[in-house]
């Protein structure tokens, strides 16, 4: 069995490294797997990316001729949009390969049309990374539109200009006749799937992302710290930026709040923002702050989660955020809002901390509670490790996609 895994970039965004790591997962497992990209960074000869002159000329010219599409769109929802509206190579080179079965991933960006998506005729599963499938032209979607169906009636009064969402959608509604087998990383993401106007009647199934768990384990605490330049004798939480900071989705107003919680009740509390530089206005935090800039290796981040005593994931919305399972597999428990797929990553109470949606008293409280005791954390650790390898690993992972794509070639 040949499997086609198809996803804008082998290295670059977090469904990036989650469509990597699948593919990688698979390789390991023997089974044919070859990851067919936009761009190429990473130097896997198992990766591909078309390389003529009208490709390489379409990678500029695509994205900016989206960028205005886009424009006729005003809103105060600062999430992401794709129209995918450019017409591209891609299903012919797809339907004329040796593959058996295609598995798509992250395919915005200008990669394909809409269209091309649904002239894709050898079996497809589609692993969903965001919401954007089913929606509009929103990778995130904070109302319902999704579940309603796209009209004029139910438009958001915060939009003006072009219904952009509205004309996205109904082009997928047109284009997407034959539903796909599709695999969400997160038991929220399944659930949104089944509730959606627009593929309530598609198959899918939940299997998470993977990660390598024989390189991704912890290392030594005092070794991490040292690396990183961090002193050994203070305890250590991390927050994920990534440009965050403006971005609602990912909370970090409501992180914010709960260190607010947290004044006076830590003497040696310390935060490391990794993902972005320290910037010319710097928050404040009520403690000292370390900024790493971005960390574009495994090793880095590897080191990085092995020096923290917890990871902060404050989001309002979140798929299966790779940065919860990298944290889990190095023995770092993780603290989260019970709220879509985190609590596929956070068991409370064993693997960290969930804390009730968006109450930053709570959360605060969880912070709290996880560095508070030293032999519950030695067990929160262990736990968060354990959970890792059982439920992430390259094995286990693998073996689920395996079974899906003996399963969706057997209904063919």
């Amino acid at each position: 069995m040949k499997v086609f895994q198809v996803n804008f970039s082998d290295g670059s965004g977090g469904a990036a490294r989650a469509a990597y790591r699948i593919h990688r997962a698979l390789r390991e497992m023997s089974v044919d797997s070859e990851l067919q990209v936009v761009k190429a960074l990473l130097g896997d000869w198992a990766v591909n990316s078309p390389n003529d002159l009208l490709f390489n000329f379409g990678k500029i010219f695509r994205p900016q001729l989206a960028s205005l599409i886009r424009k006729t769109l005003k809103s105060k929802d600062s999430s992401p949009l794709s129209t995918s509206i450019l017409p591209s190579r891609w299903p012919s080179i797809l339907n004329k390969s040796d593959a058996d079965i295609i598995n798509l991933h992250w395919l915005c960006g200008e990669m394909m049309s809409i269209a091309d998506i649904g002239k894709i005729n050898k079996p497809t599963i589609w692993t969903m990374h965001d919401m954007w499938a089913f929606c509009g032209a929103e990778h995130i979607s904070s109302n319902n539109r999704w579940q309603q169906g796209y009209s004029s009636k139910n438009r958001p009064k915060y939009e003006s200009g072009l219904d952009l969402n509205r004309w996205v959608w109904s082009r997928k509604r047109k284009a997407w006749k034959n539903p796909f087998q599709i695999v969400t990383p997160s038991n929220w993401l399944a659930d949104c799937v089944s509730k959606s106007f627009l593929m309530s009647d598609w198959p899918v199934s939940v299997i998470p992302n993977a990660i390598n768990t024989d390189i991704w384990k912890p290392l030594k605490r005092s070794l991490a710290r040292e690396l990183l330049g961090i002193k050994h004798d203070v305890q250590l939480i991390s927050f994920g930026a990534f440009g965050h900071a403006t971005v609602h989705h990912k909370g970090f107003d409501l992180l914010l709040s709960a260190l607010e919680h947290l004044r006076g009740q830590f003497t040696d509390l310390e935060i490391i923002i990794y993902g972005q530089s320290r910037p010319k206005i710097e928050p404040d935090f009520g403690f000292p702050v370390h900024y790493t800039g971005h960390l574009y290796d495994d090793i880095s981040l590897r080191v990085l989660y092995s020096a923290v005593d917890a990871l902060i994931i404050p989001s309002r919305i979140d798929n299966l955020p790779n940065t919860g399972v990298e944290a889990l597999s190095c023995g770092t428990p993780v603290v989260a809002f019970d709220t879509c797929g985190l609590p596929d990553i956070v068991t409370h109470q064993k693997t960290g901390w969930l804390a009730k949606a968006f109450d930053t008293e709570d959360l605060a409280r969880g912070i709290e509670w996880v560095l508070s005791d030293s032999e519950r954390y030695r067990n929160l650790s262990y736990s968060a490790r354990e959970y890792a390898v059982k439920t992430f690993s390259y094995p286990v992972v693998a073996s689920q996609y395996n079974s899906i794509y003996q399963q969706v070639l057997a209904n063919q």
